[in-house]
Formats: structure tokens, sequence, C-alpha cells
């Protein structure tokens, strides 16, 4: 039986500071939490789900630790949910920390103060779509295990390596690797020849890439402008971008 005292803890992992500090995470819905269970890449801790749910997953049930499964109602699960309509399952797991290798030879992404849960997600979406590894985020950009994060990367989170840190610092390092910073400005994608290798920086939502980061890029590049909006979305800005040139004409 799922307890107060559990209930309350699970509801605190809505914050960041608590997610930090206990080293767990949220994600719910059916796809997502069978995604990460199927993976298994993060230890599962609880998992609470309606009684149906349990019964359609009794296969899947049956290679988990049944002291980490707990049969709940629809009450319950709204009141752990952080999406307008609370799912049939909810799952917390163990969160990681991760050594990023060597980016040469690879292609990967970088993000400099991203704030947004949803672009956040699909943009991890975006590169497990295209096979990329890796995305390196500013100390302050959104927490890829904030719960809305999670529930948008749709179980791409299994596949894809998030970093965190001081990314000037970071890029100083990379001296054999390309970067290629997205501006309004740089060259555009479509006279540009496929890459097979590099870093391709996107800026936060407002203002852009950082003054000291866009020192550091080797190359800026920029989507062409046909219409009259004012800028592109910065998910949809990466999938145009890396679909060009990552996989050329």
């Amino acid at each position: 039986m799922l307890t107060k005292k559990m209930l309350k803890y699970i509801q605190s992992l809505h914050l960041k500071k608590f997610r930090d500090q206990e080293g767990r995470f949220i994600a719910e819905g059916d796809k997502v939490v069978r995604e990460f269970l199927l993976a298994g890449q993060f230890e599962l801790i609880t998992l609470c789900a309606e009684k149906k749910w349990i019964e359609y997953n009794k296969d899947l049930m049956s290679q988990l630790n049944p002291e980490t499964i707990f049969e709940v109602n629809d009450q319950l699960l709204s009141r752990m949910t952080a999406l307008k309509t609370a799912n049939n399952v909810l799952a917390v797991f163990k969160n990681q920390q991760f050594e990023m290798p060597s980016l040469k030879g690879k292609i990967s992404l970088m993000l400099d103060d991203l704030q947004d849960p949803g672009n956040m997600g699909t943009i991890i979406r975006i590169a497990d779509w295209f096979g990329i590894k890796h995305i390196i985020c500013s100390n302050k950009s959104v927490d890829c295990y904030n719960p809305k994060v999670v529930q948008a990367t749709m179980g791409s989170l299994n596949r894809v390596k998030i970093l965190y840190t001081d990314i000037v610092e970071f890029l100083k390092k990379q001296k054999e690797v390309p970067v290629y910073a997205a501006t309004l400005g740089g060259k555009s994608i479509y006279e540009m020849p496929q890459i097979k290798a590099g870093i391709i920086i996107i800026g936060n939502e407002s203002q852009g890439i950082d003054a000291a980061i866009l020192k550091l890029a080797t190359h800026q590049i920029s989507i062409p402008t046909i219409g009259h909006a004012e800028s592109l979305n910065a998910a949809v800005a990466t999938g145009i971008i890396i679909a060009r040139i990552t996989m050329g004409k």
C-alpha cells in the first residue's frame, strides 16, 4: 500500500532541488514508462499504476521487484502527476550522471540556456531520431529530468546522454572538433556540405547564443528566411539544421 509519506515524496520530485537531492525523477504514461522499463537504462525505484494497467502488463511486472509496484486508483495518480490529466501509470527512476566521452569524429548537440521543457524534450527526441548520442547543456538549461521534459522525450532519454557543464570551458577543450553555432546571420545551411562530425549549438529561445560561446564557434550557420516570421521555435530549428547539414542534399 502506498503510504502518505511515499505520496509526499513522489510529489516532491516535481521540484528540481529535490530531484537533484534525491537523484530521482518521474516518468508518466504507458508508452514512456514501458520504454524505460524495457530499456533497463535507469533503475526503477517505485511504480504506481491502476489495477488494469498492472494486469495488462503482467509479463513485464513479473520481471520487476514486487516491492517496487503499488496498485493505486486514479484519484491518487491525479495527486502525483505533473500533467493536466493523469495517466494510468507513473514511475520513479534513479537518474544517471554521465562522463562525456571524446566528441571527436561524432556529431553532438550543445544547448545554451534552453529554458522550455517542451523544446528540451523534443530536441532530445530529434537527437535520437538522427542517431545523435550526446547533448551538452549549459548549467542554466532546463533540467532534462523535469517531468515535462521526460514526457516530451517519449523514451528517447534512454538513448541520448545529457551532460550539464560550463560550456565555455568545455568548448575550450574541444580543439579538434568543429563547432557550428546557429545564428541569424550565419552561412545558409543550404550552402554547406554534409558534415560527419562537429558540435551544433542551439541558443536560448529569446536571447540566442551567448557572445562568449560565439567566440569559440568555428562556423556560424543559419536557416534562410523566406517569409516574414521573426524567429523559429528552437526545437523546429534544431530539426531543420540537423536534417540538412548531417544528411546533405
